[in-house]
This record gives structure tokens, sequence and C-alpha cells, in this order.
């Protein structure tokens, strides 16, 4: 079997995500800044009671887990989110430049997951303003967040539906890599089953001609 070895991959699509990950996590950094700085509030709940910008301050993660003893949620979720982190640069970096949805994807979540990490690290919590109904309830987050649920959505669309290797392909690039590469698979059988002197289409029905060839010289041997 041919083993692939990983390389980096590094053009200009890298170089443009760089910068857009630089910029989301300045947009995090900043907005959190300035809702502390002047005291960001929409005096209740608006847009229906959609939305409420009021700041607060997350010592868990999602859905407060974690958050009644931040001594030893905090360093926990540092360490887990610094641990994804790596995972996440090292796919960014070995990534074709081909899977561009997928690398975009990628991107979002590095940038919300720095966001985040730096709250933790300088302030033991996380800084959240945005409230938005959802669940029965008002549940409070941060640019942050959004770039981190959009870019999985991204991923998983991507994955599922778009990428080359896709689990439903829909777009005619999948199809066709898929088609191909079952080509390229049924073509390696054929030639496998040619150099052992065996057709592509026989294993089967050999094993049953064998079986049955032992099972005659069994018999001819007890008479």
């Amino acid at each position: 079997m041919t083993k692939r070895k990983l390389k980096p991959h590094f053009g200009k699509l890298s170089i443009i995500l760089l910068v857009v990950i630089a910029v989301l996590i300045a947009a995090d950094l900043l907005t959190k800044h300035f809702e502390e700085a002047y005291v960001w509030t929409s005096n209740g709940p608006v847009l229906g009671g959609l939305i409420d910008i009021k700041g607060t301050r997350n010592a868990g993660c999602a859905f407060s887990f974690l958050d009644d003893n931040p001594q030893i949620g905090q360093p926990v979720l540092i360490t887990v989110t610094a641990l994804l982190l790596i995972v996440m640069v090292f796919g960014f970096i070995v990534m074709p430049n081909r899977f561009v949805l997928l690398k975009v994807a990628i991107s979002l979540v590095i940038a919300g997951a720095i966001g985040n990490l730096v709250d933790r690290i300088a302030f033991f919590y996380v800084r959240d303003w945005f409230g938005l109904w959802m669940f029965g309830n008002i549940a409070y987050c941060n640019f942050a967040d959004f770039w981190i649920v959009i870019g999985a959505i991204l991923a998983a669309i991507d994955m599922l539906f778009i990428n080359e290797v896709a689990v439903f392909p829909l777009t005619k690039k999948a199809k066709e890599f898929q088609a191909a590469r079952r080509e390229e698979e049924e073509r390696k059988k054929a030639e496998t089953a040619v150099s052992t002197g065996v057709s592509a289409e026989e294993p089967v029905e050999l094993q049953q001609n064998e079986v049955t060839e032992i099972k005659d010289q069994t018999e001819d041997e007890n008479k």
C-alpha cells in the first residue's frame, strides 16, 4: 500500500486565512474590552425578547458547565482548549488548499478558541455580552463563540455534502472524485487478481470449488 506523508500546504489561501484569524481574534477581544469600558446594555431584552446586551462573566463553559468550581474548571478548560488548538493548527497546516471550505471552518474555530483562551488565562473566566434567546432561556455569548459555532457548522456541511470524501456527496466535484476512486480500487483489485492468476469475479466460486474438492477427497479416503 502507498503511504502518504503529511506535509505543509502553505499558499496564498493560508496567508489570507491567517489574516482573517487575526482580524476575528481582534474583533472578539476589542468588543469584550469596549463592553467592559463602556458598560454596554440594552436595558432589557429587545427584538421581541430575542436579544439582550449585557456584560456577564462565565467561569465555566457552555451551559455553565464547571461554573461552580473555577479553580478546577478553568485549568481543565485551558488545558483541553490548548490541546485542541494544537490539533486544529496542525490540521490547518497540513490540509491541502483545495479543501477551501474546511480550511475556512478550521480558521473560524481557531480564532474563536484563541479569543476565549485569552480570557481564561488572563481572567479565569470568559467575558460574554451578547444574550440570545434559545432553549427557553437567554444564553450569553461573545464573538468567539459565534466563530466556533459557525466554523463547526461549516465543517459539518463540508464533510457531509461538499468535500471530496463527503458522506453524502452533492457536488459534481465530490461525485467525480468518489467515482474515480472506486474505479481506481476496482482496477487495483483486477491487477491483483491477474497477478495471482485469479479472476476478480471468481473468488467466491473458487472457494466453493475448493470446499467441494476437499469433501470429495475425504469421501474417497473413507471408501
